[in-house]
């Protein structure tokens, strides 16, 4: 089983088995999903989660540590290394009413399983004219940050967003790793949920409490779902910066830059790559007249590329400059010591925002 060398340990409060973490904490994104799933796998007898490494190891990223004790192996359990059948298991899982939520160990992990997730996890409620539905997740690892070996470091978003029939999700704060997993879990239809390796391990201050008061019961939310929904991260007026998953950390440290240079750049977190949201990204850019879309993956034919021809057509009267990309060059990813030069920072970002044409012919 491949793992990653002297992976760090989530510095989060200690939990035995069935202890229940409530009111104000500091914790990691990976204890953010890990309370997302138990909490869903409380609510509802019908959510299993599995896939290699995930019981008693607990994942290699420590996503699922604790499960397998709290709910047993019938609910939280390792898989054979054969992606393609972990996938068509909890396909079938889904047919019969349960919640699958299954982990591809790394996002290049996940293609051996591809033609299962486009050929019938995406397609099989259309299919059936509606009358089957798959209320499955897919966690996938994914993007750089980690300095991981080939096959460990990929970002593979423009597949799954290509794919009629997927909704994806990728989020970036703690508050949202968890909120956007529960709402994932309680979606009646497929779901590929991108989780940013290299945030694994950030933390933040967060009311569990509150986070878990917009949720009934049953597995469903009682409050609007996340999905579909970006959310600004930062206000500003000059220009406005977009971005998804491992990306917002990088525009914000941009945005803060900038601010000390006398500029305001806006920065909005896109959340929900499909479904998209049109609305809060449109109105963000028609208040700056100008943008910048940032991911680390390639540009070419990309989630990136699909952004901005989205603002092009709903923006074009109101944009002050075109609308430029920041993001991963156009081949295969790097190995890990030419990583920092593949990766989107502050600086390039920077130098687009000084190349947004702020002189008046």
């Amino acid at each position: 089983m491949t793992t990653i060398a002297q992976t760090p340990q989530p510095a989060t409060p200690a939990a035995q088995p069935g202890e229940r973490l409530s009111g104000v904490q500091t914790i990691t994104f990976a204890k953010a999903l890990t309370l997302a799933m138990a909490d869903a796998m409380a609510a509802d007898p019908a959510v299993v989660v599995f896939g290699e490494d995930v019981g008693t190891l607990g994942g290699v990223f420590r996503v699922t540590d604790g499960l397998t004790q709290q709910f047993g192996e019938e609910r939280c359990f390792d898989t054979p290394l054969a992606e393609s059948g972990i996938i068509g298991m909890a396909t079938g899982m889904a047919i019969n009413g349960m919640r699958p939520v299954v982990e591809m160990q790394f996002d290049a992990f996940a293609y051996p399983a591809f033609e299962q997730i486009t050929s019938h996890v995406a397609k099989l409620g259309n299919r059936t004219r509606g009358q089957v539905r798959l209320p499955l997740v897919i966690r996938i690892p994914y993007a750089g940050g980690i300095g991981g070996v080939e096959h460990h470091c990929d970002s593979s978003e423009a597949y799954y967003v290509h794919t009629p029939g997927l909704t994806v999700l990728t989020p970036s704060t703690v508050a949202d790793a968890y909120v956007m997993l529960r709402d994932a879990i309680a979606s009646a239809d497929p779901v590929v949920f991108l989780e940013p390796k290299k945030l694994y391990f950030s933390k933040d201050t967060v009311d569990l409490d509150a986070l878990r008061a917009g949720y009934s019961e049953g597995v469903g939310a009682a409050a609007p779902s996340t999905i579909g929904h970006a959310a600004i991260a930062r206000h500003g007026t000059d220009a406005t910066l977009i971005a998804y998953g491992p990306s917002v950390a990088v525009a914000l440290a941009a945005a803060e830059t900038a601010a000390q240079e006398g500029r305001s750049l806006q920065v909005i977190d896109v959340r929900s790559l499909v479904p998209f949201d049109d609305e809060t990204i449109t109105a963000a850019v028609k208040s700056t007249g100008r943008a910048i879309v940032i991911a680390e993956a390639p540009g070419f034919a990309s989630m990136a590329s699909e952004i901005v021809a989205r603002i092009q057509e709903r923006c074009f009267h109101a944009l002050a400059a075109p609308v430029l990309r920041v993001t991963g060059f156009d081949i295969p990813y790097p190995a890990p010591k030419l990583e920092k030069y593949y990766l989107p920072g502050v600086d390039r970002i920077l130098d687009a925002v000084d190349n947004l044409q702020w002189e008046t012919p």
